[in-house]
Formats: C-alpha cells, structure tokens, sequence
C-alpha cells in the first residue's frame, strides 16, 4: 500500500465525519459561524455579537424569488410572533444576486409582508457557505452557546394544511429548557440558493 494512502484515506473519512447527515459543512455542535456588519433592509448594520443577550438565535436563508420562501412567509411570521416573549432571535439572510432578490427588492417584499424579524444581505453570499446552506428556506437553531443544535426544514410539510412536526419551534423549547431537540437534522426543503462559482486561484 502507498504510504500515503492510510492519511489520505483519513483525512478523507474525518472530513466526511465533520458534516452533518444532510449538511455538507456544519455538524450539530458545531460553532455557529459568525457573521458581521451585514446590511439590514433599515439601513442598519447586523452581526450575531449583537444578538449576545438572547437565549436562542433561529436562522432562516431565504430569498423572495423562491416560491417555496414566499410560501412559508406566514409561517415564519407566525414562528417570529410566537418567540417574543422568549428572548428568542429570528434572523432572515439573503444571498441571491438576481433582480428578483436585490436589496431593493428585499425591503420592498419586507414592507409589503409586514416583516418584523432583521431580514439581511450578504452579496459576497460567504455566510450561506460558512453554513453549509444550499436551499431556501432552511432553518438553523443556535442554543445559548451558539452552537449548532438542529438545522434543516421549518416543518415537516410544504403544505401549511399537512404540517404535523413544527421541527424549529420543538428545536427553540429543547434549548431553552437546556436540552437536545429528539429531531436534530432534516432535510431542508426549496430552491437551490444560487451561488456563483469560486474560481481556483493558480498557483504561483
């Protein structure tokens, strides 16, 4: 056998081992990734330091041109409403770069749909990656630590009429109860979010 072969082979089993069942970065425990001075549709900068006095931080990427984001609108203002009184944080990230998605057009649908959650934008699209994100909606629940304790789909169904686990809303009472969510992963439900293609850099 190649004396390499063993590390490689490692290697390889590690960083499949790092990601989630269904996310390709980001395991359950892991760190939630940061971001920083990300434009709000206010005009205001937003970064997760800032969320430092809450007990839970929920994540959603979402766009407006995806039909299953507009879809679940209600829901996620309904998930917002119901969090006020929890010291409970609903951040909503864009990353899209087609018309449909500019920041113009994000606080024209915030405005139209009564939006009352920090709805957030990041055209270097570097967040979605850091979270392994590849679709709108999908959800991400940080505990107080910050660290990662579900991610996946809001719910169990598109339909809003079918809905029968609220998988984000048992998430957010696990870990304000200090306690594991019994559903940790699923599979995340839309449109693919459109990232550009990175170029390798040529090496020098």
């Amino acid at each position: 056998m190649n004396q390499y072969a063993v590390p490689l082979l490692f290697l390889f089993a590690t960083s499949i081992a790092a990601a989630g069942e269904y996310n390709p970065v980001l395991s359950i425990g892991d760190e939630a990734p940061a971001w920083k001075d990300l434009p709000e549709i206010d005009g205001k900068k937003h970064s997760l330091a800032g969320l430092k006095d809450h007990d839970a931080v929920v994540v959603v990427f979402t766009c407006n041109s995806c039909p299953y984001s507009v879809d679940y609108e209600d829901r996620v203002i309904a998930l917002t409403k119901s969090l006020t009184d929890r010291n409970v944080a609903l951040i909503a990230i864009n990353v899209n770069k087609v018309p449909e998605d500019s920041f113009q057009a994000m606080k024209e649908r915030a405005v139209a749909k009564g939006f009352s959650f920090p709805y957030l934008y990041d055209d270097t699209q570097q967040i979605a990656r850091d979270y392994g994100a590849t679709y709108t909606p999908e959800f991400f629940v940080l505990d107080g630590d910050r660290k990662i304790a579900y991610m996946g789909a809001l719910d169990d169904s598109p339909d809003a009429s079918k809905v029968q686990k609220r998988h984000v809303a048992n998430a957010v009472t696990a870990v304000l109860s200090r306690e594991a969510p019994k559903v940790t992963e699923t599979i995340a439900i839309g449109c693919r979010i459109r990232l550009e293609r990175q170029r390798r850099r040529r090496k020098q």
